[in-house]
C-alpha cells in the first residue's frame, strides 16, 4: 500500500497543512514511481535503509514492502503525526524526527554495519548532504537519491563537460555514480518547475587513494574550480608552482574542468611531497 495524489491531498487538507517551500517540499505521490524507486534501491528482503525526508510516508511504504529495515527521517514537526499515522504501525519502520544536516550519524546507523540511503532531496540539501555522507558516513555503502536533474548531472559528470565540477571530483573519489531514471514533475505534490533524476551512487570498497588527505585534495580541487574559466596557472597562482604542475604531469594552461580525479590526486601528492 502507498499513497495516491488524492490521498496525500486529503491528508494535508485535513491537517490544515501545505507543502513548505522553505523546506523544498515536493511530495512524491505516484505509487508506480515510489515502487520503482524501491526496486532500483536493490534492498529487497535484506539490509538497513535510511530514508531522508520521509514526508507523508509515500516512499517509506514502498521501501517497507521490500521487507528491509527502514529508518525514516523527517525534520518537519507538522508532518510527524501524518507520517506516524501512515507508517507507524509497520514493524520494519522506525521514525526519527531530526534534521539530516545536523544528525549524529553514528547513533542513527548503530543498528547495522552497512546501509543504503534512499531519498527525495530538495535542491538546497542535495549537494551538501551527499558530500557529507561520502566524506563522513562510510556505513552508507550506496545511495539512490531523487534530485533536480541538473544536480544529478553534476554528481555523474565526466571531465570536459559543462556539468563537471568539484562535486563531480568528490563523488568520483569515493564512488561511482550514474543516472538510472528521470522523474516527471507530474508525480509530485505540488508540481515543481523542474525535471528530476534518480541517481545511484555506489561507494568504492575504499577511496581511490587512501594515502592522500581528502581535505587537502578537495581544498586543491575547490581552488581550481573557484575560477574555472581561468587556466590553472592563474586560478592556482601562489599555491601551485609551474614546477609542481610539471611534476604532476599537468599542463598549467589547462582548466580545472579538464582534470580527472586521478590528475587531481597526482597534483595533491606533488603538493604533499613539497611540504
Amino acid at each position: 500500500m502507498t499513497l495516491s495524489r488524492s490521498d496525500a491531498s486529503r491528508q494535508l487538507e485535513s491537517a490544515g497543512l501545505r507543502a513548505k517551500r522553505a523546506l523544498g517540499q515536493n511530495f512524491v505521490v505516484d505509487p508506480n514511481t515510489v515502487r520503482k524507486i524501491a526496486r532500483l534501491a536493490n534492498i529487497e528482503g535484506h539490509g538497513h535503509v535510511v530514508e531522508i525526508g520521509a514526508g507523508l510516508g509515500c516512499l517509506t511504504m514502498a521501501l517497507a514492502e521490500t521487507n528491509a529495515d527502514v529508518t525514516a527521517v523527517e525534520v518537519d514537526d507538522s508532518l510527524i503525526p501524518l507520517l506516524t499515522e501512515n507508517v507507524g504501525d509497520l514493524s520494519n519502520v522506525r521514525i526519527v524526527h531530526a534534521d539530516a544536516m545536523k544528525i549524529r550519524w553514528d547513533e542513527l546507523l548503530a543498528a547495522g554495519d552497512e546501509w543504503a540511503l534512499v531519498a527525495n532531496l530538495p535542491y538546497n540539501v542535495a549537494t551538501p548532504l551527499v558530500a557529507d555522507i561520502l566524506d563522513f558516513v562510510p556505513p552508507v555503502k550506496r545511495m539512490l537519491v531523487m534530485v533536480q536533474k541538473e544536480v544529478g548531472e553534476r554528481f555523474c559528470a565526466s571531465p570536459s563537460t559543462e556539468a563537471y565540477g568539484a562535486l563531480s571530483v568528490k563523488v568520483a573519489f569515493y564512488a561511482t555514480a550514474r543516472i538510472v531514471g528521470l522523474v516527471p514533475a507530474s508525480v509530485f505534490l505540488p508540481r515543481p518547475n523542474v525535471e528530476s533524476a534518480l541517481v545511484e551512487i555506489v561507494r568504492h570498497s575504499s577511496p581511490l587513494d587512501e594515502t592522500i588527505n581528502p581535505q587537502q585534495l578537495f581544498s586543491l580541487v575547490k581552488m581550481g574550480f573557484a575560477k574555472r574559466r581561468k587556466m590553472l596557472r592563474g586560478a592556482m597562482a601562489g599555491r601551485v608552482t609551474p614546477e609542481q604542475f610539471e611534476q604532476a604531469g599537468i599542463s598549467p594552461t589547462a582548466r580545472a574542468e579538464e582534470l580527472s580525479v586521478h590528475d587531481w590526486i597526482r597534483l595533491a601528492h606533488v603538493m604533499k611531497d613539497s611540504e
